[in-house]
């Protein structure tokens, strides 16, 4: 880890606005960095020893450039389809349902085909 590197995640581990998973990562590495086992690291930080070994070695491969991305295949996965949400703008800017002046959740999740909360594009 060079000197640079450390400064900045030491100021990532003291951020306030950072995103909480980054925060993390820059507390985790830190104190990889200071000697720590994954095990401690872990404790410390509240994740699973896999978890600290997996942020080590995609540091040790990628530097900071990719601290705050998800890999592929991680997170929620979409709902709805990019065709159909193009769909809910269109028809959001360009109609309006039949005998009302605008588009309610339900209506326009009733119209594209998918769930009432999905709707809310």
């Amino acid at each position: 880890m060079t000197l640079g590197e450390r400064e900045t995640l030491e100021a990532l581990a003291r951020s306030q606005t950072a995103p909480h998973r980054q925060v993390l990562r820059a507390q985790a590495l830190l104190m990889a960095a200071d000697g720590e086992a994954n095990i401690r690291i872990a404790e410390e930080v509240g994740v699973t020893p896999v978890t600290v070994r997996g942020w080590r070695k995609r540091f040790s491969e990628d530097g900071l450039s990719k601290l705050g991305q998800i890999r592929q295949g991680r997170g929620r996965k979409p709902t709805i389809t990019d065709e159909q949400v193009a769909q809910i703008v269109r028809l959001t800017a360009e109609e309006t349902p039949p005998g009302h002046t605008h588009w309610s959740c339900r209506t326009m999740a009733d119209r594209v085909g998918v769930s009432h909360s999905a709707g809310r594009v």
